[in-house]
């Protein structure tokens, strides 16, 4: 009797074991610090290549010692270009710094870092989510345990939080900040290991 039941048991555990759950995939803590280093590396990318660069004049065409009949172009203006600073870059871009100057009113908040490492905190403030027309990036730097206070203009940020461990170990944190028109009182925005939040 127990010979017809041992194959049916080894059937039906094989078939539990056969539909059991699936492990879920995790990152790795390199996936995780690649990533924080690639999102990092992108901001700094498109800044540097929002900046103009000065356009050498083409080369001027030297005479042969047999004079040929061509046309002789004049040669073309030159352009001078100035560098980009806080108060002039290319209209509708927001990949620079933030003119808090033409910015409208602003309000304090203080930067708490909890996240038990030092923090590179970006702001960026798009376009359309100033009442003066501002967008750009604000950026701050926050040792372990640090809390700042900073002005910042009236809007609706996202923010960015690169996060160095130390012993190579890194992470990131994001969120929004919503500094509205009638807030005119000191808020709180509270950096955590893996989200900005203002409490």
């Amino acid at each position: 009797m127990l010979r017809k039941f041992i194959p049916v048991l080894a059937l039906v555990s094989i078939l539990l074991a056969a539909c059991g759950q699936q492990a879920e995939p995790t990152l790795s803590p390199e996936e995780v610090s690649g990533t924080a280093v690639a999102a990092a590396w992108t901001i700094v990318a498109e800044t540097q290549a929002a900046i103009p660069t000065n356009t050498p004049v083409p080369p001027t065409e030297t005479p042969s010692p047999t004079p040929l009949p061509t046309f002789t172009l004049p040669a073309p203006p030159t352009i001078e270009v100035a560098p980009p600073t806080a108060t002039s870059k290319p209209q509708g871009s927001c990949e620079g710094p933030l003119n808090v100057g033409e910015a409208g009113p602003q309000s304090n908040i203080r930067f708490e870092n909890e996240t038990g490492g030092s923090v590179l905190i970006s702001l960026w403030l798009g376009e359309g989510l100033n009442a003066f027309g501002q967008c750009g990036f604000l950026t701050y730097t926050l040792s372990k345990n640090q809390k700042l206070v900073v002005s910042i203009p009236k809007g609706m940020y996202y923010a960015y939080a690169i996060i160095d461990y130390g012993g190579g170990k890194s992470g990131n944190a994001s969120g929004y900040v919503n500094n509205r028109v009638g807030d005119n009182h000191l808020f709180v925005v509270k950096i955590k290991k893996e989200t900005i939040v203002v409490p």
